[in-house]
């Protein structure tokens, strides 16, 4: 090992010379000399040499005490003490002090040489101890950073690949771009028809990323994108391209999707004199760019199919509410566990109607016509039903039923049904008198319990009620003359004085033992 320093002190300066021309700079030691104890005290203090050739008898201060002086300060510097005049006692004396070795003058440039060699031997071993030691120490800090830097690549990957969300997943890629590469700044760029548009981004002064939408005209990313490799840019190279306002160090990474370029990520370092970015910075953001092409590709095509879902869902519904009245597919749809065969008891309003007129009109009516004049009345007769909140049970050849209060609750359900027995009536007025049809209804209304909900077959169900509320609401409708709204007893009493009604008295009706009081409803306070 050549280039070790060498600190000769020693009054003569003969032995000095003699020391530094024949046996230091022959062998590529460097000398330092000092002229007395003293100033030899002080020299090993600044310069700490590697070894120090130290005479036993000087003015100022001797040999001896600049080794006692010198143990409290635990600079480990070997020392090989030279003497014209040696004992026994002065030899322990000096090993206790410290020194490596014990010299008698005169000697020879070989015997000085192997005493120099054999005090440095352990002076070298325990250099080389150190070095290898802080080898092995960056070793294992490199180690835990590429662990580190693995784990993160890892978690990112994990996170961002079950992300649907464009909004969520991009700053997170971002936020963990800035953090494998220690960057001050970073940002995602997706590629549309039209360019670039920065679509995530997190700057020095922000905690975490933030996700934006603001189009960029950047020759660098530009030039990025068109290459399909990352690269890392050193300042000067920044100022060439970006002149005005460039970061100190930039590093960007395209993001590939199916041999495309889909991105760009991209890290930068603002601060002048702030680290530039490695080859290796470059390899970890290619790699985290990998893991976004993927996940954007995912999160794009889940959109897609969440809104493709939507659209289907919606013309399903669309279609599937011509059949249905739409409170009950709001039900299936919302809790489709209660869509199974049985009924329980409500309190719901029943309204019949029946289109009056229409055989003896249809007799003399083209085949087309009366479809399309039937189609027409039973339309008006839903929207209707449909417009107070009701419930189209059915339509039976000119007539239908409409329930109230079921399947969603209706406080004024009563008021409900017998308000869209009036409007019933002033439309066909109207249709009457514009087309000249000369059409009506009658139309039935009563209130009670009955048992409702899916009646039929696993494979066929139909949203109905059943029970004497029914049949009677049927049978209030069949003795109500055209233009005519016969309601019960139990309704004029629930409106109370908010009905208009003229009362008819007792009524047989089919199928009821006991006769039931009627009202021809004309109209209600508070109507629509």
């Amino acid at each position: 090992m050549t280039g070790e320093k060498i600190l000769v002190v020693d009054d003569g300066q003969d032995n000095r010379d003699f020391l530094v021309r024949y046996v230091l700079e022959p062998n590529n030691f460097v000398p330092l000399t000092a002229r007395d104890g003293q100033e030899g005290l002080a020299m090993a203090l600044k310069h700490e040499p590697d070894l120090i050739l130290l005479d036993l008898q000087m003015p100022r201060m001797d040999g001896m005490t600049v080794l006692r002086k010198l143990a409290p300060y635990n600079k480990g510097i070997p020392v090989i003490l030279m003497t014209i005049h040696g004992s026994e006692d002065i030899a322990i004396e000096a090993y206790r002090l410290g020194a490596k070795d014990y010299v008698r003058k005169p000697y020879t440039v070989e015997e000085m040489l192997d005493a120099i060699e054999r005090a440095l031997a352990e002076t070298r071993l325990r250099r080389e101890k150190e070095a290898l030691t802080a080898r092995i120490l960056q070793a294992n800090r490199e180690l835990k950073q590429r662990i580190d830097e693995m784990n993160v690549l890892y978690s990112v990957g994990k996170s961002v690949t079950s992300l649907m969300s464009m909004s969520e997943l991009l700053p997170r890629i971002v936020n963990a771009a800035a953090q494998i590469t220690g960057a001050q700044q970073a940002a995602l760029y997706l590629r549309d028809e039209q360019g670039l548009v920065c679509r995530a981004v997190k700057l020095p002064n922000q905690e975490t990323a933030e996700a934006i939408n603001e189009r960029v005209n950047d020759k660098i990313l530009v030039r990025v994108l068109k290459h399909g490799e990352p690269v890392s840019l050193a300042p000067e190279q920044l100022a060439r391209l970006q002149p005005k306002q460039a970061p100190f160090a930039a590093a960007y990474a395209p993001l590939v999707l199916k041999e495309e370029p889909i991105g760009i990520l991209s890290v930068s370092n603002v601060t002048k004199g702030s680290s530039t970015f490695t080859s290796h910075h470059a390899a970890l953001l290619s790699a985290l760019s990998d893991y976004a092409a993927i996940a954007i590709e995912n999160a794009r095509n889940y959109e897609a199919l969440r809104q493709k879902s939507e659209e289907e869902k919606a013309e399903i519904r669309e279609q599937f509410e011509r059949f249905v009245p739409p409170a009950v597919v709001e039900q299936a749809i919302n809790t489709p566990e209660q869509v199974q065969l049985g009924g329980e008891r409500h309190e719901i309003s029943v309204l019949f109607a029946d289109i009056r007129g229409y055989t003896s009109w249809s007799e003399d009516a083209p085949p087309e016509h009366v479809i399309e004049t039937l189609n027409h009345y039973l339309s008006l007769a839903a929207e209707v039903v449909l417009s107070w909140g009701g419930t189209l049970d059915k339509f039976m050849g000119d007539g239908m039923m409409a329930i109230f209060n079921a399947p969603t609750p209706q406080a004024d359900h009563v008021h409900r049904a017998a308000d869209a027995a009036l409007a019933l009536m002033r439309a066909a007025e109207e249709v009457s008198a514009l087309y000249g049809h000369r059409l009506t209804y009658s139309v039935g209304v009563h209130v009670g319990e009955a048992v409702v909900g899916y009646i039929g077959t696993e494979r066929a169900l139909n949203y109905t009620a059943i029970g004497d509320t029914v049949n009677l609401a049927k049978r209030l409708q069949e003795y109500a003359a055209p233009g005519q709204i016969l309601i019960s007893e139990e309704v004029a009493q629930r409106l109370g004085h908010q009905l208009k009604a003229r009362a008819l008295g007792q009524l047989n009706v089919k199928g009821r033992k006991k006769p039931t009081f009627a009202f021809e409803l004309q109209d209600l306070e508070n109507a629509r």
